[in-house]
């Protein structure tokens, strides 16, 4: 007897992550109850599952969603606005003063939806974020349907979110109770930067993680001046003073990490933390570079981010995946480091682990959330098909992301959005451009 299922889904190719560099041809994958229940060859998927509703893409390969692990989701509507400029002068100069302008519930909410709507036409399905007002970014993510983690920010001085860091750990146990059981929202501590923050709240901030068995999101060691100061001020580099706080261990997600020594390197992999790779970013800011390679050798989980739009400018993970395994080859001079296979890990399966949510997604197992992404390989910029995971990481865009499932919703069908209306979108996204090129003029005259 046949069995019936939600969706049944027919493709060309599976690329399931786990086991790492395979790849099935011509298989189906059959999901109930929003949960992966079987993936086997087509031939048999035909005679074993009936599917309510059936999607035949055997020109795609089906791949676990994209994770991006490295957000400011709402600043989508900072794109382009302070480009070509180091990572300083483009903090102090351009971005603080434009959200000390700007930043409201508004701007949070309609940055964020922005930002899921171009991550969903691009196969992210969960997203890592660090930013103002996450209780405002959250309900945006629960309208859309998607996953994500949202970051429950730390800093010393007031902003929009809070006075003084007492008041954002506050507000940030709140927004934890908000979404404590949500299945599809999760959250992080996320001090902004060792720079940004003193040593009593970080600890606090240390402690509530571990409190709350969360994730503790943050930058680190981003650039060599970061480095260089901190080495000035408190006689030791950061990711020394972060291991003294106790904040260095497997909750840690160290952002950036483009200055590091080999025995960081090591702290890292005894202590299992993980370092988020920004490639683009990275090399936009001129920052420095990560050292993929020689992480990945000692053990660290590396996971992927695009960081925010205003310093990328896209969020982008196909093209992130691209940078980073070509990026790899030539910082470590070895045309070996960083293969395709491992490009595609790093953002799927790692970026699941470091936020703690690999048994739930990040890889296509039976039991699994069925967060999925098919890509289109059936044009002539990805013909003729040797290796379509090859392809996938060196000759694929997002553009040919045609349709995405968290959790067994369809949220992508044929590229078009089902939760989020792109008209309202975009509509809202101009006037925000209206306003923001106005104050951009005006600062300039």
């Amino acid at each position: 007897m046949m069995q019936s299922v939600d969706t049944l889904i027919y493709a060309g190719w599976v690329i399931p992550v786990e086991p790492e560099g395979v790849v099935y041809e011509q298989h189906a994958i059959a999901i109930d109850a929003g949960k992966i229940v079987a993936i086997l060859p087509n031939i048999e998927a035909t005679s074993r599952y009936l599917g309510r509703i059936t999607h035949r893409l055997m020109t795609h390969v089906v791949i676990p969603g994209l994770i991006n692990t490295h957000t400011h989701a709402a600043m989508t509507l900072l794109r382009g606005f302070a480009d070509d400029l180091a990572l300083h002068e483009w903090l102090t100069t351009r971005i603080w003063p434009a959200e000390n302008a700007f930043m409201s519930a508004d701007f949070v909410a309609d940055g964020t939806r922005l930002a899921i709507a171009e991550m969903l036409r691009g196969g992210v399905t969960c997203f890592n974020d660090m930013y103002f007002l996450p209780e405002v970014a959250g309900g945006v993510v629960d309208e859309s349907g998607m996953r994500a983690t949202l970051g429950l920010i730390l800093l010393d001085f007031p902003t929009i979110q809070a006075q003084n860091p007492d008041e954002y750990l506050q507000k940030g146990r709140a927004v934890y109770q908000q979404y404590q059981n949500h299945p599809l929202i999760k959250t992080a501590i996320a001090p902004h930067a060792p720079y940004t923050v003193s040593d009593a709240p970080l600890q606090a901030g240390a402690a509530m993680a571990e409190e709350l068995n969360t994730p503790i999101h943050i930058h680190v060691h981003e650039t060599k001046e970061e480095v260089e100061q901190a080495v000035a001020k408190d006689k030791q580099r950061p990711l020394a003073r972060l291991a003294n706080l106790g904040l260095v261990s497997s909750r840690l997600l160290a952002v950036h990490a483009t200055q590091l020594n080999p025995e960081e390197i090591q702290l890292l992999a005894e202590h299992r933390a993980t370092v988020v790779h920004c490639p683009e970013s990275n090399m936009k800011l001129a920052s420095g570079f990560c050292p993929v390679q020689q992480l990945l050798n000692a053990g660290v989980n590396v996971a992927l981010g695009t960081d925010g739009t205003a310093s990328n400018n896209d969020l982008d993970m196909l093209g992130e995946m691209r940078t980073a395994a070509l990026l790899a080859k030539v910082v470590s001079q070895d045309a070996r480091s960083v293969s395709a296979a491992q490009a595609l890990t790093m953002a799927t399966l790692n970026g699941a682990k470091a936020l703690g949510i690999d048994a739930e997604t990040g890889s296509l197992l039976v039991g699994k959330s069925a967060d999925l992404v098919a890509i289109d390989m059936n044009e002539l910029e990805t013909q003729p098909i040797y290796n379509p995971l090859s392809h996938l990481i060196y000759a694929t865009s997002r553009d040919k992301v045609t349709d995405v499932w968290v959790a067994g919703r369809q949220l992508l069908k044929s590229r078009a959005l089902t939760s989020l209306n792109i008209h309202e979108v975009q509509a809202k996204t101009h006037d925000w451009y209206m306003k923001i090129a106005a104050f951009m003029q005006q600062a300039e005259s």
